[in-house]
């Protein structure tokens, strides 16, 4: 029977190669990371997913403040005037706008639309406190709650309400600000490299893919299982077109009035869809240590004449790994069987599993399990502390060397127009390929492909010689595509 209950278990998965995007879902909801919220494209975060989560955001929020910046938090409401002022930012979000007109039994004078990103609140407030160069730089980061209207929503991916963090930063000089966005891009790099395991190209946005009202838009792309292109965080230039809208000035010290250079930045949620998707396999997450909740999980095996023993001797290495800072659970749950708590743990992507039995104790090891690569070894139990962190460590190296590998593998390179429509005819990964710069031909060839211009590489090769795998004219960059989430 017990059998017959653990095989079940995993059974309520879809296979990734059978349908990678119920796989997902299955995922998310059976991990109980995340569910569906009864407001259409809405989503509730279990604690599970939050505590990833809450890792994740912990690691993040000290490196931004290791760089200068300061947490402040401005308000979900903006006024319509504020949002309408910068005309090609509002005609980016305003599809995706949700609008407040009535509060309480009083209809609204004028409309306040709900946080789809802070930059119109946050200028405007910028131009009441900066007055002098003494006050630049402004370096303010906030973490918070944004909602876009979506049409297409998927867990963690693409939902009307999610959360991020966002930084707006005001600088002297045009020279001030893109070092900004270019050392934010680093950080999310090497953010993503480092604590999530998950590895990332960067570089430059099109015009048409850039941020409404942005200068220059630069981001970090990953790949995903099912060949798809996963942007997992940008940061952008925003020039002075926000500090001219709403007079954003400085008393520089030759007395003279100047326009402040901004920029803006931020990662959000659909880092969780990430490491979902990058890491997981057919019996569920595989999650790095840095941001597993659990990191290491104890299994008693138990019988009724040992079982006194064995649940002492597994408290003990409990408290003996939560005395060296891992991350750990004893599941010492009488209700299910073994295999079922080997599954469930699977499932949840705990990245060390140590099972301990009356034969473990009478030899004085664990047993460990590795979640991913499966690997089984007999582990003394004096030391045990150390090398599980250590084996964590080269959890995480692996799982990043995994990825990298992946991503390469599906990195191509062509050069001529048959070619490039042929590998879109299936889903690639990236392909690099020379490309004219024009928007009209970027256009032309993601409405054929389904593919769009991810980014073009800051450094690499020059392009010269040779032709647009669009149209056929002068190549001016080799740019990555990809088809996207």
């Amino acid at each position: 029977m017990a059998q017959q209950e653990d095989k079940e278990f995993v059974k309520e998965i879809c296979r990734r190669d059978v349908d990678f995007s119920q796989w997902y879902v299955d995922v998310v909801r059976k991990a109980e990371l995340a569910d569906y919220a009864p407001v259409r494209g809405c989503m509730v975060i279990r604690p599970y997913g939050f505590a990833v989560w809450e890792l994740l955001q912990r690691a993040l929020d000290d490196e931004i403040k290791a760089a200068g910046h300061e947490n402040a938090y401005f308000p979900l409401l903006i006024p319509e005037s504020f949002l309408a002022k910068e005309a090609e930012h509002v005609e980016g979000f305003s599809p995706q706008v949700a609008w407040v007109t009535q509060g309480g039994e009083e209809e609204l004078e004028e409309r306040l639309a709900i946080r789809p990103t802070s930059e119109a609140i946050i200028c405007q407030m910028y131009s009441k406190w900066i007055r002098s160069w003494r006050d630049l730089p402004v370096m303010i980061n906030q973490w918070a709650n944004i909602v876009r209207w979506e049409k297409v929503t998927r867990l963690f991916l693409r939902t009307t309400e999610f959360l991020w963090q966002e930084g707006h930063t005001a600088h002297r000089t045009e020279e001030e600000a893109e070092a900004e966005a270019s050392r934010i891009l680093d950080l999310y790099e090497s953010f993503l490299h480092d604590v999530l395991a998950v590895p990332v190209y960067k570089g430059l946005k099109t015009d048409r893919e850039k941020f409404a009202g942005a200068l220059r838009t630069y981001t970090v792309e990953a790949l995903m299982p099912d060949g798809r292109a996963l942007q997992a965080g940008t940061s952008h230039n925003l020039g002075q077109h926000f500090a001219k809208v709403f007079n954003i000035t400085y008393l520089e010290e030759d007395n003279k009035l100047h326009y402040v250079w901004q920029t803006s930045w931020g990662v959000t949620t659909r880092l969780l869809g990430a490491l979902i998707m990058v890491h997981g396999d057919d019996a569920g997450l595989k999650l790095p240590p840095r941001v597993a909740p659990v990191q290491v999980v104890v299994v008693p095996i138990t019988f009724e004449e040992s079982k006194a023993r064995v649940l002492a001797r597994a408290a003990e290495l409990t408290a003996t790994l939560k005395e060296a800072g891992l991350r750990v659970r004893l599941d010492d749950r009488d209700e299910y069987t073994p295999g079922w708590k080997f599954n469930e743990w699977e499932l949840r992507g705990v990245p060390l599993r140590l099972e301990l039995g009356p034969k473990d104790l009478a030899r004085d090891v664990a047993t460990a399990v590795r979640r991913d690569t499966r690997e089984k070894k007999q582990v003394p139990l004096d030391g045990i502390a150390s090398w599980a962190a250590a084996t964590l460590e080269q959890v995480q190296a692996d799982l990043l060397t995994a990825a990298t590998a992946y991503r390469d593998r599906n990195t191509r390179v062509v050069e001529s127009r048959d070619d490039f429509y042929l590998l879109f005819e299936g889903r690639p990964g990236f392909v690099k390929a020379p490309w004219c710069g024009d928007g009209d031909c970027e256009q032309r060839m993601s409405e054929q492909t389904g593919a769009t211009v991810r980014f073009i590489p800051l450094v690499g090769e020059a392009a010269d010689g040779k032709t647009c795998v669009g149209c056929g004219d002068a190549a001016k960059h080799w740019a990555y595509f990809a088809k996207a989430y």
